[in-house]
């Protein structure tokens, strides 16, 4: 029977953040099964043409949901590795929240794309005088901008977690 020798002790930041990773893969889990359930209704009838990269989107609605659920079985996976302290598992963790961090990015446009629809659609269905309709328009405009900036704090977020999972310390307690 092989011996394993424990240098140090488990470190509180790789357990806070594999149970972080259960926790959130396990919601994304369930949330990409009921997006996917709901997908048909989700998706109203729109009356005016889309702009290209919303109809797009649309279109491909389901790849993405497949792609989404795919991710987040490997956090789920990723996220017991890092419990078992296996080498593999935390440069897979690294790897995943990099991916985030780029999708957090491209996420910003599609946020763009879906507020620009859903405001553009809303005006043309309802009379509104002008200085309302500005008015309206710059409430979506406060909402990208906290999107916006949200978004960037969780990029330092998880770039703050990838610095964290690549320090020696952490190395060595996967050694």
């Amino acid at each position: 029977m092989p011996q394993t020798f424990t240098v140090g002790s488990r470190s509180w930041f790789v357990n806070l953040t594999a149970w972080g990773f259960v926790v959130f893969g396990g919601a994304a889990c369930v949330l990409v099964v009921l997006q996917y359930a709901a997908l048909g209704s989700l998706v109203p009838a729109w009356g005016t043409p889309l702009p290209a990269a919303t109809a797009a989107l649309l279109s491909n609605l389901p790849w993405v949901l497949g792609v989404a659920g795919a991710l987040s079985l490997l956090v789920l996976v990723a996220a017991v590795g890092l419990l078992l302290r296996l080498e593999w598992a935390r440069r897979v963790a690294i790897g995943v929240l990099a991916l985030a961090i780029a999708a957090n990015l491209c996420g910003l446009w599609l946020q763009h794309e879906v507020v620009q629809a859903l405001v553009s659609r809303a005006a043309d269905l309802s009379v509104l005088p002008a200085a309302v309709r500005g008015l309206f328009d710059g409430f979506a405009f406060a909402a990208q901008g906290l999107a916006l900036l949200l978004t960037l704090a969780a990029c330092a977020l998880l770039a703050w977690m990838i610095r964290g999972l690549s320090s020696p310390a952490v190395r060595q307690e996967f050694a």
